[in-house]
């Protein structure tokens, strides 16, 4: 009869109590309680342990990460929502469709496809070769940014430029550097985007971009440390069956000194102008009613004769009857005239023109400046 004894001590030796202590510690302890072992490398994870380990356990709502989820994570960057941003890509979106319309006389259609926020370093990395990527600089902001064409954009523009036909896709030539000619038709369209960009911005912080060098390799675009945050904004490009996708990134760095307005919510008149509310306030403040006083002279005296005045008491004003006397709006004095009588009533006769001081000219050319209006 075979036994386990035999298997674990040789068959021509007898089974000593060393040999049978060797053997029970060997074998699992059974806790008949639980129904489960209790060394740790054997025992089995339950499914919530599983799931906790990969990051996919219950309730998680992607506020917090563990396990295995929070390394694949890492890579992400937790940024501020900047609403002002949004807006001027698509005003920028808006120009775009217009400007490259009229450079490539054909239909071209421009659509904003996301705003993200990454680390330079991952987003470097993960560019298709081949690429053409553009380093520009914004002179107010003394920093740099990036411009991105992939290789399907290329080939279309380029194909769009020399006369291809419509509607078919653009032939992709691969194992071949760009060629001078190539980069110099690329390299318009990047300074017509970064004009239009100009544009977009300019009604928040008036900017300049000028194109600083264009790489095909991404080892030579170093314009930030990996770590650091960048916005990266996608564009995609279609003309009738042919375009692309590119890319506008700027870091964190390079926005900075505008960081506080494109935190607002919205620009008030700036973007855009609304002549119905122009007109309407401009009717209504020329027919605004104000209180004009006529002051026929001024005096000094002491404050302890002016409290003895009496009824009856006489003030002797130094002005003769052909002096001219001030008109005034509130504070301020408007122009002069001479005292008269029409018709049995006390007129004034303006012999001055009018005269705004200055506090009034610098809040009348404010108001106008921000309607928009002429003074």
């Amino acid at each position: 009869m075979s036994t386990e004894r035999d298997k674990n001590t040789p068959s021509d030796e007898p089974l000593t109590p060393e040999g049978m202590a060797a053997g029970w510690a060997a074998m699992p302890d059974i806790l008949e309680e639980d129904g489960e072992q209790e060394g740790g490398t054997d025992r089995l994870m339950s499914q919530d342990e599983i799931d906790t380990m990969l990051g996919f356990s219950s309730g998680d709502d992607g506020a917090s990460r563990n396990g295995i989820q929070a390394i694949v994570d890492s890579g992400s960057v937790a940024y501020e929502r900047l609403p002002m941003l949004e807006i001027i890509f698509e005003r920028l979106v808006r120009l775009l469709s217009t400007s490259l319309r009229n450079f490539f006389t054909d239909n071209v259609e421009v659509t904003l496809e996301s705003i993200r926020s990454v680390r330079f370093g991952d987003y470097v990395n993960s560019i298709s070769q081949p690429a053409l990527l553009s380093v520009f600089k914004a002179e107010e902001w003394d920093n740099f940014g990036l411009v991105t064409i992939e290789s399907a954009l290329i080939y279309s523009v380029l194909d769009a430029m020399f006369g291809g036909k419509r509607g078919q896709p653009a032939p992709r030539i691969d194992g071949r550097p760009f060629t001078s000619i190539e980069i110099r038709m690329v390299r318009r369209v990047i300074e017509l985007v970064l004009s239009d960009a100009e544009a977009a911005f300019k009604p928040l912080s008036p900017v300049r971009f000028t194109v600083d060098r264009v790489e095909s390799n991404p080892r030579f675009v170093s314009i930030s440390r990996p770590a650091n945050a960048a916005i990266r904004v996608e564009l995609k490009f279609d003309m009738e069956g042919r375009g692309g996708a590119l890319h506008l990134l700027l870091p964190y760095a390079t926005i900075e000194p505008i960081r506080e307005l494109l935190l607002e919510s919205f620009m008030g008149e700036k973007l855009g102008r609304d002549p119905i509310w122009e007109n309407h306030l401009a009717t209504e403040v020329w027919q605004a009613d104000v209180d004009v006083t006529c002051v026929l002279h001024e005096t000094r005296m002491p404050l302890k004769r002016v409290m003895k005045l009496e009824i009856g008491d006489t003030l002797m004003f130094d002005a003769r009857p052909d002096s001219t006397v001030s008109l005034r709006c509130g504070d301020f004095v408007v122009t002069e005239g001479r005292i008269g009588r029409v018709d049995g009533k006390i007129a004034v006769q303006v012999v001055n023109p009018l005269r705004r001081s200055k506090t009034t000219i610098a809040a009348f050319d404010s108001l106008a400046s921000h309607l928009g209006a002429t003074t």
